[in-house]
């Protein structure tokens, strides 16, 4: 239980709200440690306090309620339920299915039908005991040119 107290004082400082208990300096490196410098209770608004303090409330409730709160809602089946289908379909539709797609998209650039065509005409041109590259890309003889004119 104490180590949930700390992961929701860290997490309280996160979102820039004050935990209980946090002293300024009192990390692992003592008062050379930069404090965390939070507006005090009464520089926030009261409605922002109030709903800050009914969250919390909120929170310890269902925490009390149900051990193995996942966040998802205060009633325990409802929470585990909606923590399975957002895993499920998070993690399996989302990855598997998603990583599935990508795989299996067409050849990017045609990199892979250019390699085949290549592989072809050098077989070809073997075949016909012609040079495998040859510096005219077209046949000389056949090209028509305009007049000189």
């Amino acid at each position: 239980m104490a180590a949930l107290g700390r992961c929701a004082r860290s997490l309280l400082l996160l979102r820039g709200s004050p935990a209980r208990g946090a002293r300024a300096g009192s990390g692992p490196g003592g008062g050379a440690a930069a404090a965390v410098v939070t507006p005090p209770p009464a520089a926030r608004a009261p409605r922002q306090q109030q709903h800050e303090e009914e969250e919390e409330g909120d929170m310890v409730a269902a925490l009390r309620k149900n051990p193995d709160y996942h966040g998802f809602d205060a009633d325990p089946v409802v929470d585990v339920w909606n923590m399975r289908l957002a895993f499920f379909f998070g993690i399996s539709l989302c990855i598997v299915v998603g990583s599935t797609f990508v795989h299996y998209l067409p050849d990017h650039g045609m990199r892979k039908w250019a390699r085949r065509e290549a592989e072809q005409m050098v077989k070809e041109r073997e075949r016909l005991g012609l040079p495998i590259l040859d510096s005219n890309y077209f046949d000389p003889s056949k090209l028509v040119l305009p007049d000189e004119e």
